[in-house]
């Protein structure tokens, strides 16, 4: 685990709720770092323990899932050799890992267990583009199946200006009707939780009752040292052959109090809690932070005031 935050999205660089995407170099396609063992050992426990909460497929997009890990099989030995060798039929992966490239599994199974992001495919349809299979291990309070088999926009739809009707949606969908497959696309976001777990899934029920109460997520008197930084890094890929779009999601947890060792800790301090104190109401409802708010931008303004 690295000292400092690998992202920082919340320093001002990107705009809460809005697209916010850039180009992406292919090259850096994947992000691997030292934890991709324990990543990779929370996926095996998950899919073992509860199988249905995080894969779904379509049956026909077992060609577009195979594209996806031919992809990454001939990807990952090159950009990343000290953490992936090729051993006949199987990847080497990391310290401890042996994967055989063809073991029966869905194929995007197994490319899930090859890399700590997790994996999205989307395909056009007449309602826009939907879900169609997926591996969903790290999600960020949403359920992988409330949300397989349906459009972008309805997939969006609890998210402040992004459903249905809405200007961004359509934005969202020319995106993805445009993409191009040399030149995939980045974007990164961020929220905050209560403790270090990457398995954070939430009903529709659940996130309705959330909004309603709005309970405190950080009852602790010190929040600062129970509240985690989650980062999402995300990517599309339009994928040459089936024409499905290849959306990753690789997930990053930091305690804030990691913040205090940045070396522009007074900046990126500042920043966060600006961006936190101009949410909107439904905004903080989303993120579950209506009642917590408060209490975490004080927390961020004392460590920038503690770096000057």
């Amino acid at each position: 685990m690295s000292v400092t935050p690998t992202h920082t999205p919340y320093d001002g660089s990107t705009k809460p709720f809005t697209i916010g995407l850039k180009p992406l170099d292919l090259d850096e396609w994947i992000e691997v770092d030292d934890d991709i063992d324990a990543y990779l050992a929370e996926k095996d426990r998950l899919h073992a323990q509860i199988p249905d909460k995080v894969f779904v497929e379509e049956r026909d997009t077992r060609q577009a899932q195979q594209e996806v890990l031919d992809l990454l099989a001939s990807y990952l030995p090159g950009r990343f050799p000290e953490t992936y060798r090729r051993y006949g039929d199987a990847l080497l992966v990391g310290r401890i890992r042996r994967q055989v490239l063809d073991d029966g599994s869905p194929p995007l199974l197994i490319a899930a267990r090859l890399v700590q992001e997790d994996l999205v495919l989307m395909r056009k349809s007449e309602d826009g583009w939907r879900l169609v299979a997926a591996t969903l291990c790290f999600p960020a309070s949403w359920s992988l199946q409330e949300k397989f088999g349906r459009p972008l926009q309805d997939i969006h739809a609890p998210v402040p200006g992004f459903g249905r009707g809405t200007r961004t949606a359509d934005i969202i969908g020319r995106i993805f009707d445009s993409l191009a497959a040399a030149q995939p696309v980045e974007r990164r976001n961020w929220s905050l939780q209560a403790g270090g777990d990457l398995y954070k899934p939430l009903s529709g029920a659940e996130r309705t009752e959330r909004a309603v109460v709005r309970p405190s997520r950080f009852p602790e008197a010190d929040i600062a040292a129970h509240a985690f930084m989650r980062v999402e890094r995300q990517t599309l890929r339009k994928l040459p052959e089936s024409g499905d779009i290849l959306f990753t999601i690789r997930t990053y947890l930091d305690p804030i109090e990691r913040l205090a060792r940045h070396p522009d800790r007074a900046r990126i301090a500042a920043s966060f809690a600006d961006q936190l104190a101009a949410l909107e109401g439904s905004q903080l409802d989303y993120k579950g932070l209506t009642a917590d708010r408060d209490r975490l931008v004080s927390a961020l303004r004392t460590i920038a005031a503690d770096a000057t």
